[in-house]
């Protein structure tokens, strides 16, 4: 508990904080929030997307998962997206995930951990796909590391297929962009891995027609 009071006593000093600052800070924060960018990111508590791309509230709508998986019956991803892109009009879509990530190693394994085992089939399919490639790396760390970039890759191409991001293409060409990028967490510099503006770029399975 006394962990839980810390938490609310430094929710406190940075609301001051910020009010000493800025007296009309929560007012602006309080309007309507115009984010540029959508941010789906891992879970991991050690990636903080604002953080790390030193942006300010109100700049960039957020969605997290396990390993940043973009899966197609994913109610949740699809409603944040879908709002992201139609309501928001956000211009950037970055899918960012990062090196030495827990799920993406332990895709790579056999060992059966429960209801987690579902969720990261999708990354087995992807580490089946380019087994050839991953396995021939000699070092375990760069195995997993190369692995973590297939499949921020995959997720690129999975958000493209997505009626939403083809029906916003067709509405507005080129927006959003697509971003795949990894974090490297030894460093605390992103890298970018591939951006698209189109479903042709990336070979997009599905076509949808609309009115």
């Amino acid at each position: 508990m006394d962990r839980i009071k810390r938490l609310l006593l430094e929710n406190v000093a940075w609301a001051k904080g910020k009010l000493q600052n800025n007296p009309e800070y929560f007012k602006s924060m309080a309007e309507a929030q115009k984010p540029d960018y959508l941010w789906i990111g891992c879970s991991d508590s050690r990636v903080d997307p604002s953080e790390l791309t030193n942006t300010q509230p109100g700049e960039m709508f957020v969605h997290r998962n396990v390993a940043n998986l973009v899966v197609h019956t994913d109610l949740n991803l699809l409603s944040v997206v879908q709002y992201a892109v139609e309501a928001l009009k956000v211009d950037h879509v970055i899918i960012c995930g990062h090196y030495n990530c827990g799920g993406v190693k332990t895709a790579m394994g056999s060992a059966s951990l429960g209801v987690i085992d579902h969720w990261l089939r999708n990354i087995k399919d992807t580490y089946s796909f380019n087994r050839f490639e991953v396995d021939g790396i000699k070092s375990e760390t760069d195995r997993v590391n190369r692995l973590v970039e297939l499949n921020v890759m995959a997720q690129v191409k999975n958000l493209a297929n997505t009626s939403i991001i083809q029906k916003a293409w067709n509405t507005r060409p080129g927006l959003p962009a697509l971003h795949g990028w990894v974090y490297d967490i030894n460093t605390g510099f992103c890298k970018s891995l591939v951006m698209t503006r189109s479903a042709e770029d990336l070979g997009a399975e599905h076509r949808y027609k609309f009115d």
